[in-house]
């Protein structure tokens, strides 16, 4: 379903290259959750972000439900993105004078003509969604009336508003203490089955990578 192909990533500082990723390639089966694992500095966020459209690979290609994804221009990758990819970040980047509904709701209001109606099928989707996380009677409160562990939540709720293909996670777990770090590990490990939603989730937490289906491993921008 989502396949790198011998991926390099090379940043350029004036003469000097800092090859951050070294010939990746990776697939990820429908419905599959896997773990990327590795030092800091092993490439595993880079990878990510090549994955979800948001950085471009200096070489070699990406493919979501067979299409090249960065032959598409920018505009035509953006919305692709949108439809296809939901992300969960380890900071929630939740925006502060919207509600925890409205913050949902946003990435599907980017992609729709705006009817009543579409509005109406978002709203409803969302508020699905904020139960299925726990937040049911939490949803008109803004994120400064939510702890850590229930921003995030949203975060999760918002990244699957637009029933996306798969759902990339950078250290979703990284700013909680334990407890809620488990409780975020099961609401994500709940959904995949609930939902179909094929998951990757870059990760320090060993008990996030035990429960995967698949644990890859990065050293020094390789798959090891």
């Amino acid at each position: 379903m989502l396949r790198a192909d011998n991926v390099h990533k090379i940043y350029k500082d004036g003469k000097r290259e800092l090859h951050v990723l070294r010939g990746v390639s990776l697939e990820l089966r429908k419905d599959e959750v896997i773990t990327i694992v590795g030092p800091s500095g092993a490439g595993k966020s880079t990878l990510l972000h090549i994955l979800g459209g948001i950085d471009k690979p200096s070489s070699g290609k990406v493919f979501l439900d067979n299409s090249d994804f960065y032959s598409l221009d920018d505009i035509k990758r953006a919305r692709f993105r949108n439809q296809k990819i939901g992300f969960v970040f380890q900071f929630y980047y939740l925006l502060p004078d919207f509600t925890a509904l409205e913050n949902v709701m946003l990435p599907s209001l980017i992609g729709i003509r705006n009817t009543n109606d579409e509005r109406r099928t978002t709203k409803n989707r969302a508020e699905v969604l904020l139960e299925d996380v726990g937040l049911g009677k939490r949803m008109r409160h803004r994120p400064s009336e939510l702890s850590g562990g229930e921003q995030q939540r949203v975060a999760i709720a918002r990244g699957l508003i637009n029933n996306p293909k798969v759902l990339l996670c950078d250290e979703p777990t990284g700013n909680l203490d334990s407890e809620m770090g488990l409780e975020i590990l099961n609401i994500l490990f709940n959904l995949n089955k609930k939902n179909k939603t094929a998951i990757v989730i870059v990760t320090h937490d060993k008990e996030i990578a035990r429960r995967a289906d698949r644990i890859v491993e990065m050293k020094d921008g390789r798959i090891i």
